[in-house]
């Protein structure tokens, strides 16, 4: 790995790149750079987003400006106002210790006289988005006549979004000799094409597999009927409590219904499409990222530009059309170090379409199921739990109230008192749960295995991947159901968390999946322990114990897909166990 130092950048920049905290350069930078510092030879870079993109076109684009001129020498190009807005922020940061440059962002949706009058005091850089720099380029406030490097950056996304005519217009008036620079996430047939008519002798570098998904995200799947997809879109977000991410649709008009929906249900979410005003837009960028939103449901139009780097899950609510757009939408959980899940709701015709995407992507794609009522309200109870647990006491200030608390509580017992605690926080949730049906559907090219070798349903016997399956010698008749099933499970590792599947109930004995590496720990932990009096026994399950199990048995549950956006009453700030409740 080299540094910044060894890419050859100037002083200035090497300072700036320290003031902002950043240590060694991304694999595209790397490349990338010493690349563009070496030869005005154009380049296509193909890199995922979240990778650097912005430092590796943007650093040596601002080692090359001539501070001595006020003529435009850098043109960026980029898809959208909220990516265009991003990168001139990016780059004024870079070059904040290079005196003379000025750098000006213009882009529909804003007064094009303030940007008219930025560009009048002059600029050696300009960021925008392509229909408003033509606009300022045939209005002749903007000249492109001494530009010496030009950026299409996310290239791919601007001929989705039809800009190919102004691109065409944008390029005639720039000069023949410059540097063109063309970033890309994918390389479909389009791009290029463009190559071909925009470029000279293009270099190319690669940052990963063509069209290979980032390594640090999981892709799960859940198929259910096509009338059941809202549904199971709220029992997956109330399953994971921390849950950070975005809700892509389709089309515009969906992302409204979907959002109107949530919000009626008491999600703390809003939209992001093509509809909102820049002003109305930043709004809800501002409280996505300072986490007053736990959700944004949006376009994939929209959604180019964001940048956010937390967050834990992306969820389709359909698939796209292009599959190539499903590596775009999953590279944005998983960003800057962190893991992410990627989740697809299919309905049961779109199983072909997973299996494309696995090969597109060179990654498994887990099949999920829908968790039912009780399985989701054993999730919350427990996230509750440990949410009351975590919670930091202010000693000081609650001094004062605990004499008259403790009176008002007196004739509780402890049982009394933590029913009565459960059922402020948990009524409304058991109500809604209770009853709740199987949304789970199967397709008829189910129950074959794929190249993978994985099992694609989870019949009974047949256990998920990633988890291993495991007998209990205590059931229903003992008392046992899935909150205390887990909460025994956790007893015996010492406090630790694992993730837990499926929970099979019986009346004399159980089944539970746990996530590999818990096994041998857990079978050892429960030595010597009862459960109401009974010694209690766990080993791995046998397949003639799973078969027995399978006659008549009632599916219970549990599972550490927590739950976390069930209406609950809004508290101020972000964070964990912020959500809305009506009552």
């Amino acid at each position: 790995m080299s540094t910044f130092k060894e890419l050859g950048l100037r002083q200035e920049l090497l300072d700036a790149i320290e003031k902002l905290g950043f240590t060694e350069p991304t694999k595209v930078q790397e490349l990338a750079i010493p690349a563009i510092l070496a030869s005005q030879r154009d380049l296509i870079a193909l890199a995922q987003t979240g990778t650097g993109k912005t430092g590796a076109f943007g650093l040596p684009s601002l080692h090359q400006v001539d501070t001595d001129s006020d003529a435009v020498q850098v043109l960026v190009l980029s898809p959208t106002r909220e990516l265009a807005i991003q990168i001139a922020r990016d780059l004024k940061d870079f070059a904040r210790y290079q005196k003379g440059i000025k750098t000006v962002a213009v882009y529909g949706g804003a007064n094009i006289s303030s940007q008219i009058k930025a560009l009048n005091n002059g600029c050696q850089v300009v960021v925008g988005t392509p229909g408003r720099m033509l606009d300022l380029i045939n209005r002749k406030k903007l000249d492109v006549r001494n530009v010496r490097t030009l950026v299409l950056d996310e290239a791919d996304e601007m001929l989705n979004m039809g800009f190919q005519d102004d691109l065409d217009a944008i390029l005639a008036d720039t000069p023949t000799e410059k540097q063109t620079l063309l970033f890309s996430a994918t390389m479909p047939k389009a791009i290029a094409k463009m190559a071909k008519k925009y470029m000279n002798d293009p270099e190319e570098i690669e940052v990963g597999e063509r069209n290979a998904a980032a390594k640090n995200v999981e892709h799960h799947y859940y198929m259910v009927h096509a009338k059941d997809r809202y549904e199971a879109l709220k029992r997956i977000v109330d399953m994971n409590p921390n849950i950070y991410g975005i809700i892509f649709c389709r089309t515009r008009r969906e992302t409204a219904e979907i959002a109107s929906k949530l919000n009626k249900d008491g999600y703390d979410i809003d939209l992001l499409n093509g509809d909102l005003s820049q002003a109305q837009r930043d709004n809800v960028m501002n409280r996505f990222r300072t986490k007053d939103l736990q959700l944004l449901v949006a376009t994939d139009v929209a959604a180019r530009g964001l940048d956010v780097d937390n967050l834990t899950h992306v969820i389709n609510y359909n698939l796209p059309d292009d599959l190539e757009v499903y590596i775009h939408r999953s590279g944005r959980t998983g960003r800057a170090g962190n893991s992410g899940i990627s989740i697809s709701i299919i309905h049961t015709r779109e199983t072909r379409r997973i299996r494309d995407l696995e090969k597109m992507s060179g990654k498994d794609f887990i099949k999920k199921s829908v968790p039912n009522g009780e399985e989701i309200c054993a999730i919350r109870m427990l996230d509750l739990i440990d949410t009351v647990k975590e919670t930091k006491i202010k000693e000081e200030q609650l001094q004062k109230f605990l004499p008259q608390a403790m009176e008002k509580l007196a004739d509780l017992d402890r049982e009394e008192l933590i029913k009565h605690f459960l059922s402020v926080e948990f009524n409304q949730f058991l109500d809604y749960y209770t009853g709740a049906n199987d949304l789970n559907a199967n397709s008829g090219g189910e129950g074959k295995k794929g190249k993978s070798g994985r099992d694609r349903k989870r019949g009974r016997g047949v256990t998920q991947a990633g988890y291993e399956r495991y007998f209990i010698n205590v059931g229903r008749r003992d008392g046992l159901n899935p909150v205390r099933m887990m909460g025994l499970i956790n007893e015996q590792l010492n406090g630790s968390k694992p993730d837990f599947g499926k929970i099979d109930i019986q009346n004399n004995f159980s089944f539970f999946e746990v996530e590999t590496g818990y096994g041998v720990a857990l079978i050892n932990g429960v030595k010597g322990s009862k459960f109401e009096g009974r010694d209690v026994a766990i080993e791995p399950a046998q397949q003639e114990q799973r078969n027995n199990a399978g006659r008549g048995r009632k599916k219970s549950g549990g599972g550490k897909r927590r739950g976390g956006a069930f209406p609950k009453e809004k508290r101020s700030g972000g964070g964990k166990g912020k959500r809305n409740r009506k009552r």
